[in-house]
């Protein structure tokens, strides 16, 4: 995954006249950060005279920030809450959603973990408390490690929603910032199991099929993987002006290759 620079307002000088740079802001999730990082790289370099800047920091700060009208596009991998919505009425913002991806949260094992399948409610049982050791579902004896993504994060409240019926995460779970972060612990954490969005399945981790399905572009596509969603960019109203335009292009046929590209499925 390219690293997006820091990008800075500049000024262009067009005959003599200086003008300054349009310049677009998105902020939120960092199961999307890699598609709009992506994009707005290839969008830039099509459109010199707009600066985009993505940072990450969840679903939910990313939402915040269009509330508050300090970012132009707030990414996000769950729906927006109804409390958000009547927040953003009161302050004058009519969120809009733009679906511009899909992905499939992916249950994740290390590498060296014997178990090979997990039905839905044994998912549910580990990360309410159920099971809590590996021996139980036909594995290496040894207390079950939870990770989760803490709670600021889209990916906490999509899993909640479609693995454990709206309840939270066991008390004990170990919570972390980014899909990666999950990631890479559990490929350090032999008897470590987390949830991922499907772009950051690597060799490092074992995905696990759940209900003997795996997490794929075809299955996620298909609505066949249980654990299947939309992720969004959010917008004032309707997308105007230079948010139009990227997302536009994040949906266009280029942009859906981008998608693909890094490890989502696109909308077709």
């Amino acid at each position: 995954m390219k690293t997006l620079k820091t990008i800075i307002a500049i000024s262009l000088i067009l005959g003599g006249v200086a003008v300054a740079a349009e310049k677009v802001m998105i902020d939120g999730s960092t199961t999307v950060l890699p598609i709009a990082q992506a994009c707005a790289e290839r969008f830039m370099e099509k459109n010199t005279n707009i600066n985009i800047t993505v940072r990450g920091g969840g679903s939910g700060v990313g939402i915040a920030s269009l509330i508050d009208s300090s970012c132009t596009i707030a990414d996000s991998s769950r729906p927006i809450k109804e409390s958000e919505i009547k927040k953003a009425i009161k302050k004058g913002v009519d969120p809009k959603a733009n679906v511009v991806s899909m992905d499939g949260i992916a249950i994740i094992v290390h590498p060296a973990n014997p178990v090979k399948a997990l039905t839905k409610k044994q998912v549910k049982d580990i990360y309410t408390g159920s099971i809590s050791d590996w021996s139980q579902l036909g594995g290496t004896p040894g207390k079950i490690v939870a990770l989760s993504r803490d709670t600021s994060s889209g990916t906490y409240e999509a899993f909640a929603a479609l693995a454990l019926g709206g309840s939270n995460p066991r008390a004990d779970a170990l919570l972390q910032a980014s899909n990666q972060a999950i990631a890479t612990t559990v490929s350090k954490t032999p008897q470590g199991i987390g949830y991922i969005g499907i772009g950051y399945i690597t060799e490092s981790v074992k995905a696990i099929p759940i209900d003997g399905v795996d997490c794929t572009k075809a299955t996620v596509l298909s609505g066949k993987y249980p654990y299947a969603r939309p992720l969004f960019m959010y917008t004032n109203g309707k997308p105007q002006g230079n948010a139009k335009l990227f997302i536009d292009f994040v949906l266009s046929e280029e942009g859906q290759k981008i998608v693909e590209e890094q490890g989502f499925v696109p909308l077709k």
